[in-house]
């Protein structure tokens, strides 16, 4: 597709609707609220992305390499179809095609960055005065594409923090929490793109993942490298199809057969709720005892339903006394293990446990917080999180807007903001140009600066006049977020 048809359709006029003799446009982007409590800070992720697919690859493929006369038919096509015959006008997407490139400024702060509500986390402008149309009508296409891997960042940065804590006061095996929080997102969210940069940005605080396209999405535009380093990884586990086709009566040989033949060694994860949970933990596991601690490996046992806090925890409100245990509890009764330095519980390491069902940052604090109380350590579970976090999430979930703030009119400079008399203060701008600084280890926005104030501070160019300036890895993101966290936690 032509990419300047990848917008609003009420963007494509706003060109004659600036002032005359309008020369640039000068914007930022920003997360101006948050809906989750206790998080004020945002993760800044995929604008390195968006500049890489859209701005260089789609504009270089599907615009700048293909005939002017193709190109400009078409997007006078849609728009006439759209509009009406002749409303836009067609010399301006001439012009930018003969140009050849976006003549455009991207200033950003780096990703991963940890960014307070309400700072921007980048600029944009137009660099040749005949092109001020551009950037505001790059809003649309910007907007969708990152405002899901910034959130997907930081709610991945918040179980983070949750699973460091416990995994600190609780566990003997820190290193593990890079694998206890494990994507199971992809099936539920909207659309491939959205799977993978949603995924990606979990990669950014853990290594577990079951969203294949993620690594290769950070391998083509973050500088991974699987073979040199781990992007994400996951194990051999079943499904409820498999456990069926065994039968019923024939789960007891299903669970052997996958244990001795099938993955005599290794990790395997089996699902263990087909039919009766209780009953694979208090007669299946007590039969296969000698096979899973003979195993050169871990098996692990995965729950699928009900409530994740009372299944795995044990609910004393529970019918049964295997109700009442819950998972951890019924694992330990037939393998054992080990308590740790810190007083805690830690199952036998044949032996371990992981949910993915309805999986929240709440629950994953209850689950944590009640293995405490029964003195299990954290780690002796893995939490699977899906859709129900990453996909319950939209735009507003953090406020994101890209707004102009300063433009040039007869080569005037105009500070420019909203502020409406009818909101909350949510959709109050800054004002003209844009200034962020360090302040005590945090980014602080001053606005209305000179130009000589704007080419200072924290944004930097990443991009100008077609070209990428800045190339950033995924490893120096990941330890640009490992490195926001409590300093006795940060490296595993």
């Amino acid at each position: 597709m032509n990419p300047l048809l990848l917008t609003d359709g009420y963007k494509v006029d706003h060109r004659r609707q600036y002032p005359p003799n309008t020369t640039l446009v000068y914007s930022n982007w920003t997360p101006r609220k948050s809906r989750i409590e206790g998080v004020d800070e945002v993760v800044f992720f995929g604008l390195q992305y968006f500049l890489k697919k859209y701005v260089l690859e789609d504009f270089r493929n599907h615009f700048f390499s293909k005939p002017k006369e193709e190109v400009v038919s078409q997007y006078v096509r849609r728009i006439n179809n759209y509009l009406g015959e002749h409303s836009v006008g067609k010399d301006h997407i001439e012009a930018l095609h003969e140009l050849g490139y976006i003549p455009m400024v991207f200033k950003a702060l780096p990703e991963g960055a940890a960014v307070p509500v309400r700072v921007p986390m980048f600029t944009m402008y137009n660099t040749l005065p005949e092109f001020f149309w551009l950037t505001n009508y790059f809003e649309t296409l910007l907007s969708t594409t990152v405002w899901l891997p910034c959130n997907s960042a930081t709610i991945a940065r918040e179980y983070r923090k949750v699973l460091n804590r416990y995994a600190l006061e609780t566990s003997s095996t820190m290193e593990f929490v890079d694998w206890q929080g494990h994507d199971f997102s992809m099936r539920g969210i909207g659309g491939l793109e959205g799977a993978m940069i949603s995924g990606a940005g979990h990669l950014l605080s853990f290594t577990g993942t079951d969203t294949i396209p993620s690594i290769d999405f950070l391998e083509c535009y973050y500088q991974a490298d699987s073979d040199k380093e781990l992007v994400g990884g996951s194990v051999a586990a079943t499904e409820h199809s498999v456990m069926s086709m065994g039968t019923n009566h024939g789960e007891f040989n299903t669970f052997k057969r996958l244990i001795t033949e099938v993955y005599p060694k290794g990790i395997v994860s089996i699902v263990s709720d087909t039919w009766d949970l209780w009953k694979v933990l208090t007669e299946y596991l007590p039969g296969l005892k000698n096979e899973v601690l003979a195993r050169d490996g871990k098996l692990v046992i995965r729950p699928d339903s009900g409530d994740p806090v009372k299944i795995i925890c044990g609910d004393p409100e529970g019918k049964t006394p295997e109700e009442r245990a819950g998972v951890i509890q019924l694992l330990w009764d037939v393998f054992g293990g080990i308590t740790n330095s810190k007083g805690y519980k830690e199952l036998d390491s044949h032996i371990g446990a992981i949910y993915g069902d309805s999986i929240n940052l709440e629950r994953a604090i209850r689950i944590c917080e009640r293995l405490k109380e029964l003195g299990f350590a954290s780690t002796n579970v893995v939490l699977g999180i899906g859709s129900f976090t990453y996909q319950y999430n939209t735009r507003d979930t953090f406020g994101f807007a890209m707004k102009a703030t300063y433009g040039e009119v007869n080569g005037t400079s105009r500070e420019i903001y909203k502020d409406p008399v009818t909101d909350d203060g949510t959709k109050k701008s800054a004002r003209g140009l844009i200034k962020i600084e360090m302040v005590n280890g945090v980014f602080r926005l001053k606005d209305q600066v000179t130009w000589e104030e704007e080419r200072g501070g924290e944004l930097k160019e990443v991009f100008r006049d077609g070209k990428l300036l800045l190339d950033q890895t995924l490893s120096d993101i990941r330890m640009r977020i490992k490195t926001q966290l409590e300093p006795s936690v940060a490296v595993v």
